[in-house]
């Protein structure tokens, strides 16, 4: 019986990106020969993610997990088609990986992957997700995580389009009751549906105005009702845009979506919560995931597939 040394395994593993026991089981078996204990791990399905690879996973979905009202994880996973994403063990899967996030130390992506995987220690997250594409048949890609933890106050979360979007917002307040935690889950629609940048226009970058500026003031130089005006006009303009812009992209400026008179703005509107329940409400942050956003998604032409198949 030859002996596995812990090189040969790790050398199967990512030959094969199958899981660590898997790869040591399955040379055992073969008596330490790798080509043959690739063989083995693919008759078993366990190596499938090596071939799919090349594949793009921009589909997928957003879960969140909360601890108490002061501790809550967003993550994102990803999955070839729609029709996955919509399946039960891959969602079971995609609330495992949140409950693991919610609770993770980890301080990027890479390290999240290398942890013990909580429903099975002898298993890293990364193994439990090898595992989970040999079964589902597709590539899937734990995209990111990010973890909120309210200090001096609570957080709430708030899911769009069964996964589509997920939205955590945090905030400092000296009262915490579900009149205030309705308030911030009616604030974490509102970022779901209008996706602003920043909570405030303190928090804009002077790259970001400055950036913006130059930007308008193109458009405006190409504006004929603006030719031959004054620069303190061209100025002024400019200032006004920018300004405009500044409303949409921070929350607090926004106009609050179930405004009674179409005009009150969130910031407003917490300050009306807050006199109402005798709090200090403040927003921290927001986090904000949507599914497959900045990814590049495979264009499916079934026709061309079709003809290339019967050409090959």
């Amino acid at each position: 019986m030859a002996e596995i040394t812990a090189s040969m395994v790790k050398e199967l593993r990512e030959m094969t990106g199958a899981g660590m026991m898997d790869c040591k089981k399955a040379l055992n078996e073969t008596n330490g020969n790798m080509d043959e204990a690739v063989e083995v791990l693919r008759k078993n399905g366990q190596a499938k993610a090596v071939k799919k690879e090349g594949r793009i996973a921009a589909e997928g979905i957003c879960r969140i997990a909360m601890e108490g009202d002061t501790k809550a994880a967003v993550v994102e996973v990803n999955s070839e088609t729609d029709f996955v994403a919509k399946n039960e063990t891959f969602q079971q899967f995609v609330e495992a990986v949140a409950k693991q996030a919610v609770q993770s130390g980890a301080a990027d992506i890479d390290a999240f992957l290398a942890e013990n995987w909580a429903e099975d220690p002898s298993k890293t997250v990364k193994d439990a997700l090898v595992d989970k594409i040999a079964v589902i048949g597709e590539k899937l890609s734990i995209r990111r995580f990010e973890r909120v933890e309210a200090s001096e106050g609570c957080v709430v979360s708030y899911v769009h389009g069964g996964g589509r979007i997920g939205v955590i917002v945090e905030a400092k307040t000296n009262v915490v009751n579900d009149a205030v935690k309705e308030a911030l889950t009616n604030l974490a629609m509102q970022v779901a549906a209008l996706s602003p940048k920043y909570v405030a226009t303190g928090d804009v970058s002077e790259e970001y105005k400055a950036h913006e500026k130059e930007i308008i003031a193109a458009q405006i130089a190409q504006d004929p009702k603006m030719a031959g005006k004054p620069e303190k006009v061209i100025e002024g303009a400019v200032t006004g845009r920018l300004n405009k812009e500044l409303k949409e992209v921070c929350l607090l400026e926004q106009v609050y979506v179930k405004a009674e008179d179409g005009k009150q703005t969130v910031a407003q509107y917490l300050a009306q919560v807050g006199k109402e329940n005798g709090a200090d409400l403040q927003i921290k942050r927001f986090v904000r995931f949507e599914t497959g956003e900045g990814l590049e998604k495979k264009q499916e032409d079934f026709a061309a597939e079709v003809a290339a198949q019967i050409n090959g």
